[in-house]
């Protein structure tokens, strides 16, 4: 079940929110969990009934190891519960590339099984990873099935994150009904929830247009629609994940429950180290304390960090997909991380005085463009199917023929509520008519990714009244008339 769609906006949240409310109002904390326990296992198996019983297996098995690591052999317990998961994980996302990757470089015949990736694994399962690692470090106190059922299948986060950590999510699940009903925090977590909803259905599904335009029409590419096309992929990717994560905050406060924040204006970052801090930051945060540290962080040496580094983005490609360019990726992104912490080590004086804040800031400014710029060349290689489109696409954005946009490209960008404010206005006539609004809508994604205040800074400072109420329902319609374009968020795939 999408979040962007017609059952979950008009049957699915509202009987979630009464059902929730009312057990809790009524002295049942209890039933409440497993109220939301079970409104999470429809919406996962909403999907497909097969994805529901992976992941009721899934969560069976993994609490059963949370069980057992109170007894003797702990440490192989643990072991054993991570090579689980991990297997799990590797059977369904990477057995088919493997045995792919084997036929290709030995001549074999392995038979792939077209095997059905289904949707959250990569989230859940690091989830639950986190979990018993945790146990076996004593972190966590003992929970009953139903609190860690609801902690692995919890429905705003289940499918595409953030990755939430047990001290996060279980004392919150344990205070149901102690807290007073707290009417600005939903009406917070509803306005939330619509700018995260106007993300994904208003600008990374109309950029979508054009970057699966361009994506399929490669050959017929200019140079500049080629960098057209990527930028429009690095802000559609922002806006699809970042809404997805906004919405997921948003649904958890209307419940009363605070999901982290993932994402913190990443394309504001000035290099590549504070986008890290910014974009997807509980997976970070997950291969920092279960990976990196554990391979000894910086404790062992200069050299040794940065190959622990490097090892990060290895994995962090590797868990993005099945495919050699996801690796690339990880890779392009892990090598000027090393290089931006070499400089910050060695290199770099560091304050801004105060004689120099002027250059400072124009230096912040052109730093931020430049690993905006980076960030966005390397997301063709998280975007193509292989090494090889990717390569095409960056060629005829580096040395392809210079000519006038492709009309067809600009056509993608050309939302039917927006061409009729043209017609309007009476500028279709003008000879540039049909770009007006794809480099508006551009313009419009630009300042809102690397200038404006994020959707959470929004909602934070937001003055609540019949004006923004207005403001707030009118774009709630908007998005909801669009329901019928609307694609599944791109992180679905990973």
């Amino acid at each position: 079940m999408l979040f962007n769609s017609y059952i979950f906006v008009f049957v699915f949240f509202p009987i979630c929110l009464l059902g929730y409310y009312g057990l809790v109002r009524g002295g049942k904390p209890g039933a409440a969990r497993v109220f939301l326990t079970a409104m999470s296992l429809w919406f996962y198996g909403y999907f497909n009934l097969s994805y529901l019983l992976i992941m009721i297996c899934s969560i069976a098995v993994n609490y059963l190891f949370h069980r057992l690591l109170s007894g003797e052999s702990r440490r192989a317990v643990m072991i054993l519960a991570v090579v689980f998961n991990l297997g799990l994980l590797f059977y369904f996302k990477y057995y088919d590339f493997f045995l792919d990757t084997v036929n290709g470089m030995f001549g074999t015949d392995f038979a792939l099984r077209g095997i059905l990736l289904p949707l959250g694994i990569s989230f859940f399962t690091f989830q639950q990873i986190s979990f018993i690692v945790d146990t076996y470090r004593g972190e966590v106190a003992d929970c009953s099935l139903s609190e860690y059922a609801l902690f692995v299948s919890f429905f705003p986060q289940l499918i595409a994150g953030p990755i939430v950590n047990h001290s996060e999510m279980l004392p919150q699940f344990r205070a149901f009904g102690a807290e007073k009903l707290d009417w600005e925090r939903i009406a917070g977590g509803l306005a939330l929830f619509v700018l995260g909803l106007a993300k994904k259905v208003l600008l990374a599904d109309t950029l979508g247009a054009g970057v699966d335009y361009g994506y399929d029409n490669l050959a017929v590419l200019g140079r500049l629609d080629a960098v057209l096309v990527i930028m429009f992929y690095a802000l559609q990717l922002y806006f699809d994940f970042s809404g997805y994560c906004d919405m997921a905050v948003g649904l958890g406060r209307m419940l009363g429950i605070e999901i982290p924040v993932n994402f913190n204006s990443p394309y504001k970052a000035a290099d590549i180290v504070d986008f890290w801090k910014r974009w997807h930051i509980t997976l970070n945060r997950f291969f920092t304390k279960y990976v990196y540290i554990p391979l000894g962080g910086n404790r062992r040496g200069e050299g040794r960090m940065y190959l622990n580094l490097l090892l990060v983005f290895l994995l962090s490609g590797i868990w993005h997909g099945a495919g050699f360019h996801f690796i690339v990726w990880g890779m392009l992104h892990g090598a000027l991380y090393v290089v931006t912490r070499f400089w910050q080590r060695h290199v770099r004086t560091g304050r801004k005085s105060e004689t120099a804040g002027f250059t400072y800031n124009i230096m912040t400014t052109v730093s931020q463009i430049a690993t905006f710029l980076y960030v966005s060349v390397a997301w063709v290689y998280f975007r193509a199917e292989s090494i090889a489109q990717a390569n095409a696409l960056l060629r005829t954005a580096w040395k392809g023929e210079v000519k006038k946009i492709s009309l067809d490209l600009a056509e993608c960008l050309q939302p039917d509520e927006f061409w009729y404010v043209i017609k309007v206005l009476h500028l279709d006539n003008l000879p540039f008519s049909r770009y007006i609004l794809m480099f508006l809508i551009l313009a419009a994604a630009l300042y809102f990714a690397l200038i404006g205040k994020n959707a959470g800074e929004r909602v934070s400072r937001l003055k609540y009244g019949p004006v923004s109420a207005a403001v707030f329902v009118i774009l709630a319609v908007w998005c909801i008339l669009s329901f019928s374009g609307v694609s599944t968020f791109l992180y679905f795939n990973f």
